[in-house]
């Protein structure tokens, strides 16, 4: 089986015995909770459409190990249109969501492993590469969910990895090791999709130096192995979720995305789980890698959503009766241009891959870092318009409960009525306004377009490093006759 139904997903999440809190208590049930069902309907609408022919193409390849026809998103990059599908798959995806579809991470890590894992092996004969392919192709077989784990909680970031400044634990660690296997712990914050994964990958958060040996580690378990324990964080109107009826004020209702701080206590690895053991000078290549991939493909998945986000705000001017208004319809085209920036560079990024070692493709890390970098202020501006156009009500509007009420609610289906529209379906478009501006959607979209995949500064890290500032300065020299001895 290569391609699961959703149906099957979701049978097979059953199975798993996960530890799930939320607001200090255990979810007993996380398949028919509220506030986990709109995330998993994300990974559900992926399934869904890899069976349906009009989206093979983007949602499937073929698995360069098996030959078996596998979901795109555990696939590895083996050209530039492999690259370029990526984005536009992101970018669909995010059309049909309007959320975090929470698949990305790993597709991202899997193709940072992959050239990390053959160079490691190539320097001191090690079996990770092999070790690497063999977990991908059972993720691929059996159409796994794999939550990628980059972040530490780090604590004071002035203090050095492995001091006596602080907790050594707030960066994941070795702590025994053994002739099976490590025992690692820690933790990882904002573990996207966690709750809906069979699997999660852990990496080190940056690079090591020697001397961190242990905390260069880097390895795969199931999200059911004993001592994994994950914490659900809290979003803006999150408990709407759980409210009955849970409809139009989530906004939207379908679907949304989900983060989780994961917790390792004292958990064991064996060895043939393990990628990276002690080789410091490989987290970096790993990382940067990884982020690389991750950054470019913020500008598929937050294109998506915006073109969502472009839709409402354009939606809600017609049932305000303002779409006519030229200042409307400036912001509108302002929006789009805007939108179609984080479209371009996504698509350039991978337009100007190359190849690894390994034979993979990877996207151009300059432009992936300029296209995320885009991504830390274009949705900002989106957003700003689209509160904007939509208007006050977006945040005062009654609730779903007084629109049904019989003594009130009369009053609202007469006062918040729109052009050509009647109040609860003005309402409706008003609540997914706010839901992409403030609420569960942040998190797939606005403040999560800020520190997703690395906050700002790291992103202009990485363009200082690949800026190639020493040969604009001979460019400039040759252009001004500069003549130096």
């Amino acid at each position: 089986m290569a391609l699961m139904t959703s149906k099957q997903y979701v049978e097979s999440l059953a199975k798993m015995k996960r530890n799930i809190w939320f607001q200090g208590k255990k979810i007993e049930d996380p398949i028919h909770h509220p506030l986990l069902i709109p995330s998993r309907k994300c990974l559900e609408e992926i399934y869904d459409m890899a069976l349906m022919p009009e989206y093979e193409d983007l949602l499937t390849a073929t698995s360069q190990f098996t030959g078996h026809k596998i979901n795109r998103f555990n696939h590895i990059y083996n050209s530039i249109e492999d690259l370029n599908k990526k984005t536009k798959m992101q970018r669909l995806m995010g059309q049909r969501t309007g959320s975090c579809f929470q698949r990305c991470v790993i597709m991202d890590m899997a193709n940072a492993f992959y050239p990390t894992t053959y160079e490691i092996d190539e320097k001191y004969g090690t079996e990770y590469f092999d070790r690497f392919k063999k977990f991908l192709i059972k993720c691929q077989d059996e159409d796994l969910i794999v939550a990628g784990a980059l972040t530490d909680p780090k604590g004071s970031r002035g203090a050095k990895i492995g001091s006596d400044e602080q907790d050594k634990d707030l960066y994941m660690r070795v702590v025994e090791r053994r002739p099976d296997g490590v025992v690692v712990n820690g933790a990882k914050c904002h573990i996207t999709g966690a709750t809906n994964a069979h699997e999660i990958v852990c990496l080190p958060t940056q690079a090591m130096r020697p001397g961190q040996e242990d905390y260069a580690i880097a390895f795969h378990l199931p999200l059911d192995t004993p001592g994994i324990t994950m914490i659900v964080g809290r979003q803006s109107c999150d408990t709407r979720k759980m409210e009955d009826p849970a409809n139009i004020d989530v906004g939207n209702a379908t679907f949304g995305g989900i983060e989780a701080l994961t917790v390792l206590d004292h958990v064991f690895v064996p060895n043939e789980n393990i990628f990276l053991n002690g080789e410091v000078e490989f987290a970096g290549m790993l990382v940067d890698l990884f982020a690389g991939g991750h950054r470019n493909s913020y500008g598929g998945c937050k294109s998506g959503v915006g073109d969502v986000v472009i839709g409402a705000a354009s939606l809600i001017a017609q049932y305000n009766g303002t779409e006519k208004a030229s200042h409307i319809k400036d912001k509108l085209v302002e929006m789009t241009q805007l939108n179609e920036q984080l479209y371009c560079c996504g698509i350039a990024s991978g337009a100007e891959g190359w190849k690894t070692k390994a034979g993979n493709y990877m996207v151009d890390l300059l432009l992936a870092n300029v296209c995320k970098l885009n991504v830390t202020r274009y949705p900002y501006e989106i957003v700003r318009l689209m509160e904007d156009i939509a208007g006050g009500i977006m945040v005062t509007a009654p609730s779903e409960a007084d629109l049904r009420s019989e003594e009130v609610g009369k009053y609202v289906e007469k006062y918040l009525v729109g052009c050509g529209v009647d109040a609860e379906n003005r309402i409706r478009v008003l609540r997914l306004c706010e839901n992409l501006a403030l609420g569960t959607a942040a998190v797939g979209y606005r403040t999560e377009s800020m520190h997703g995949a690395g906050s700002p500064q790291a992103q202009k890290i990485i363009i200082g490093r690949q800026g190639n500032f020493e040969m604009k300065k001979e460019l400039a020299k040759h252009l001004a006759g500069v003549k130096e001895a």
